[in-house]
């Protein structure tokens, strides 16, 4: 009685902790970081955008700033006066709902001039009951991610110790 107790737990434990695990974190820009004359929206093409991931923004602190702006203030390059920027260096965004995200550098002619903006759509977490957004038109679908292989994998090796435990617990 106690062994199939403890193998329940443990699978109940294994089905809420599989989202939070899963997270990623996207260092915007990569190696080249949030600067100057980078193209933001061929580096997020691809990539797919969760509830749960981080945007990391590194930069020299003094040079830029990240501001998150809505979709008017991006295709102004314009951040609102009340709106405060992110000044550290090492801005670290956690993605929290779903739905399109823009930021921009709000230090003048940074993002009208020089491209620092990025617009992102952000995904259902993995394994969320609610329902991923369609596709924008016109936008480019990604292909398939490593997440998704890693989704398997992970399934897989929890189903494994699941069944491992089992065994040792009958």
């Amino acid at each position: 009685m106690a062994s199939s107790n403890i193998f329940f737990i443990i699978a109940i434990v294994t089905v809420f902790a599989i989202p939070s695990s899963l997270a990623t974190e996207f260092v915007v820009g990569d190696e080249k970081g949030w600067s100057l004359d980078f193209d933001y929206q061929a580096w997020a093409a691809g990539k797919e955008f969760r509830v749960g991931d981080k945007l990391v923004f590194r930069y020299t602190p003094g040079v830029h700033n990240v501001v998150r702006v809505s979709g008017v203030e991006f295709q102004r390059c314009e951040a609102v006066n009340n709106t405060d920027p992110l000044t550290t260096g090492n801005d670290v965004i956690t993605l929290l709902t779903p739905g399109r995200k823009w930021y921009i550098c709000s230090v003048p002619r940074h993002c009208a001039a020089r491209n620092m903006k990025l617009n992102i759509t952000v995904l259902s977490e993995v394994g969320s009951p609610f329902a991923a957004p369609g596709p924008i038109p016109g936008s480019q679908t990604p292909s398939s991610s490593t997440r998704g292989s890693a989704v398997l994998s992970f399934y897989g090796w929890i189903a494994f110790m699941v069944s491992f435990v089992g065994v040792l617990l009958v």
